[in-house]
């Protein structure tokens, strides 16, 4: 039988799943598809992308995963359990420094600047956004990759 504990480590390994996955098809596809537009239009389309995105859906996984993470990550320090892990430890670490909280001190600035940009440096600003915001994804779907494969590793673990 399934314990709760392999509930909570199996949901976060999903969350992180689903959010390796998101991170990757933006470095993969949509960032590189956004770079072919003016910059007028590609400013739109991702500004537009912004406000979307956060939906209960998105906000759910992305949020509720970092709040499973941290609890694992917590509960790995006490020794508490099947959390007692140094790879349950280091998948919350990842995900929580890795993916969560890069993505609020580096990406969302860089969103904010943008939906505020001036026509006068829209411009400019758009290659550098284009170069840093997928640059910094690279980062956090590397992240969110390395959790998931270490939240499995921990798994087969038990």
């Amino acid at each position: 039988m399934i314990s709760w504990q392999e509930i909570v480590l199996l949901a976060a390994l999903v969350g992180s799943a689903l959010m390796a996955g998101l991170f990757f098809i933006f470095s993969n596809t949509v960032m590189k598809a956004l770079s072919t537009l003016s910059h007028e239009e590609g400013i739109r389309a991702m500004q537009s992308i912004n406000q979307v995105i956060l939906n209960p859906l998105f906000l759910g996984s992305f949020i509720g995963t970092a709040v499973l993470s941290l609890e694992i990550g917590v509960l790995a320090v006490l020794g508490v359990g099947a959390f007692a892990s140094h790879w349950f430890l280091s998948a919350a670490c990842l995900y929580v420094f890795g993916t969560f909280l890069y993505t609020a001190f580096r990406n969302v600035p860089l969103n904010d600047q943008l939906e505020d940009v001036s026509p006068e440096k829209a411009a400019e600003f758009w290659q550098f956004y284009l170069r840093t915001w997928t640059r910094y994804n690279h980062h956090r779907t590397v992240a969110a990759v390395l959790a998931v494969i270490l939240y499995a590793i921990g798994l087969l673990h038990l």
